[in-house]
């Protein structure tokens, strides 16, 4: 898998070596056993994402957008192909982003983000922040998919540290897709996405476009985000953050990915800094020398 990857004007992608047709008696059922195997070995390696058995029809269904897509005419020639492929190819990103690809929404999991709110960023802005510096913040949201994390995250700070003092902050947001971090620089979502967003939040924070079911965020959230490629495979490389959302994500992983994201992700959060995780990510036997203060809420001792 790729390391960091910035995106400059005029970057040319990689060549692509040239794909074999789609022909009219092509394959398009399921793949094998054998296949599946084959591609399940090819992904973890890149990703560190583990498909197992019981997703072959899973895997079958997402191949087949992509023989659809590159109109190559197998299961296994799309494997020749694929495995030719530098990680950084945009083949790769929207392979990944099949296999990852799960619904998110601003302001999910409403519990954190009242504590977020309500504790956390009240205690900033009454000058007593957690363990941190005053007046200045900084937040990573990882494997952020298209942005909703770390815009949620911006609003909630745009809501909360809105007096008169000047705040240094920085709200990362990263993904291992590149078509996601292109989404993310839009900055725009769908009614479905934005239907927890509350109502003053989206009059103070977002623009509804005319003639379109969209909403573009505002500058105010979008000043304080930056967004870059990641695979968290890799040791983010930036100062340590005073707080990391982890959210959603390692349901991907294997035991032994989990462990390595896990050393980058606690390097990545400061002395007495916090880390957000989602209720389902088993990272606990990970967390040993955090404190748990919620099931999902865990800060760094310092």
């Amino acid at each position: 898998m790729a390391n960091d990857t910035c995106l400059f004007p005029g970057q040319k992608l990689p060549e692509m070596p040239s794909p074999v047709k789609m022909s009219s008696n092509h394959d398009m059922d399921q793949v094998t056993d054998a296949q599946l195997a084959s591609f399940a070995d090819l992904i973890y390696g890149r990703t560190g994402i583990r498909v197992s058995p019981q997703k072959k029809m899973l895997l079958s269904n997402r191949l087949r957008r992509r023989l659809r897509e590159t109109q190559i005419a197998s299961f296994g020639d799309y494997y020749k192909h694929i495995v030719q492929l530098k990680p950084s190819d945009p083949e790769w990103d929207a392979l990944v982003q099949e296999i990852t690809t799960h619904e998110t929404f601003l302001f999910r999991d409403e519990s954190q983000w009242n504590w977020f709110r309500k504790n956390y960023l009240l205690s900033c802005a009454s000058g007593k922040p957690p363990g941190g510096v005053k007046e200045t913040l900084r937040v990573w949201s990882a494997a952020c998919s298209t942005g909703d994390e770390p815009y949620t995250i911006a609003c909630s700070i745009a809501a909360s540290l809105s007096s008169g003092k000047k705040w240094n902050i920085r709200v990362l947001g990263t993904d291992i897709g590149l078509g996601a971090m292109q989404q993310c620089q839009q900055a725009t979502f769908s009614e479905r996405s934005m239907r927890l967003v509350p109502e003053d939040f989206k009059s103070r924070f977002f623009t509804k476009l005319p003639g379109s079911p969209l909403w573009k965020a505002k500058p105010i959230l979008t000043e304080m985000i930056s967004f870059r490629q990641h695979n968290l495979l890799n040791r983010l490389s930036e100062p340590p953050f005073d707080i990391v959302f982890l959210k959603n994500v390692l349901i991907y992983f294997d035991a032994a990915s989990k462990k390595r994201v896990m050393e980058h992700v606690r390097a990545a959060v400061r002395p007495g800094g916090m880390l957000v995780t989602g209720a389902a990510e088993g990272v606990a036997e990970y967390l040993r020398e955090f404190k748990c203060l919620q099931s999902w809420l865990h800060q760094r001792p310092g």
